[in-house]
């Protein structure tokens, strides 16, 4: 056996993983459509952990208070800020009584540690369901706290949103944030809806502060810098207490990284905490991402080396037909479709980054989530 008829037998082998993926696991979600039965106004305290975010808060605290709900309390926690990220608190709590402020100082022990300002935020809330978002996000709409808090129940304890990015015109960084954003959104959408979920985004998330002192919080994972969301979510989701929320209107909006710099050191950090998670999301998440690096790899190679190129070409067709397909339905629910055509160079430029960024993480990993 040659050794081309090798690379081309591995080859069908990975994009065959890839069908199964796709299949069987992120299907669940594309097909899915958006179901929301609007409740009662729950009490609800919404949690905004800031840091150096003034010109944030003015920008879309008013969005937030602006919210279509009826029963809802504010609680901004400044985590040790250089600028006047707390006057600007200050002045809000000061014209709304449903805002409390959480000054945190900074402490030798949790210095640069987002889960401890969060802790004490989650602390000084008043009611038990908490809505979790980010000084950069604004609410799609204003019924995103009813959208959210009616997948609330007696069962479920973990809401996960969606957390989309604004829009620019002619960036290529703009679209690369998006699609990742989207196929992200895809993954951890598609494995809470098979009982398997793994992660939430802290721009757009809920769960009952009794679920998170009952799991004595974030002790487990405090050192790590990362994942005040996701990993929490890792260690506390299952199937049976974890819904999902992505209609149209209660998605976040923020704004993305501008310079591809800062979105490298801001996907470093997400990336840093996968290593944490349970083995067995590991192992699925890390077979997906080594099986999409290995088709380019195999795809390219045999197409260099010109074996079999109908049969090559016929099989890499059929995994862009079937991915593009499940990507199309999703993007176009998380309303993002004008990323569809563009979707397989931005596939090889994310994996492309993804690497470098896995590359980089094994020198050093990020100290600070700000």
């Amino acid at each position: 056996m040659s050794f081309t008829t090798i690379l081309f037998i591995v080859f069908v082998v990975i994009v065959s993983l890839q069908l199964i993926y796709y299949l069987i696991y992120l299907f669940s979600f594309s097909l899915q459509r958006s179901e929301t039965k609007l409740k009662k106004h729950i009490p609800l305290s919404v949690i905004i952990c800031a840091k150096n975010e003034e010109e944030n808060l003015k920008r879309n605290l008013p969005y937030i208070l602006e919210q279509d709900y009826s029963n809802f309390e504010i609680v901004l926690v400044n985590d040790s800020s250089s600028d006047d990220t707390l006057e600007v608190m200050e002045r809000f709590e000061a014209n709304n009584k449903n805002v409390k402020i959480v000054d945190v100082k900074s402490n030798e022990a949790f210095w640069g540690n987002k889960k401890y300002a969060l802790t004490l935020g989650i602390k000084a809330s008043s009611n038990d369901f908490l809505v979790f978002t980010d000084a950069d996000c604004k609410p799609n709409s204003n019924n995103w706290l009813a959208q959210i808090s009616s997948k609330f129940s007696n069962q479920k304890a973990i809401v996960l949103g969606y957390g989309a990015y604004a829009k620019k015109k002619y960036s290529i960084l703009n679209a690369l944030i998006r699609f990742e954003t989207i196929i992200t959104a895809l993954q951890y959408f598609s494995y809470a809806k098979l009982g398997l979920p793994y992660m939430g985004v802290g721009r757009n998330m809920a769960y009952r502060k009794e679920l998170f002192f009952n799991n004595n919080g974030f002790n487990g994972h405090m050192s790590i810098k990362s994942g005040d969301d996701d990993l929490f979510i890792n260690e506390v989701a299952n199937a049976n207490n974890t819904d999902i929320c992505f209609s149209k209107e209660s998605f976040t909006i923020s704004e993305p990284k501008k310079t591809f710099k800062d979105w490298i050191l801001q996907k470093r950090r997400h990336v840093s905490t996968a290593s944490f998670y349970k083995t067995k999301h590991k192992i699925l998440l890390g077979l997906f991402y080594a099986s999409q690096l290995l088709f380019w790899v195999f795809a390219i190679t045999l197409i260099v080396l010109g074996y079999k190129m109908q049969w090559v070409l016929a099989i890499i067709a059929l995994r862009f037909m079937i991915q593009l397909l499940c990507f199309g339905l999703t993007a176009k629910k998380l309303d993002d479709a004008n990323l569809i055509f563009f979707a397989p160079f931005l596939e090889l430029f994310l994996v492309s980054t993804q690497l470098s960024i896995f590359i980089a993480n094994l020198i050093s990993t990020p100290k600070h989530w700000k």
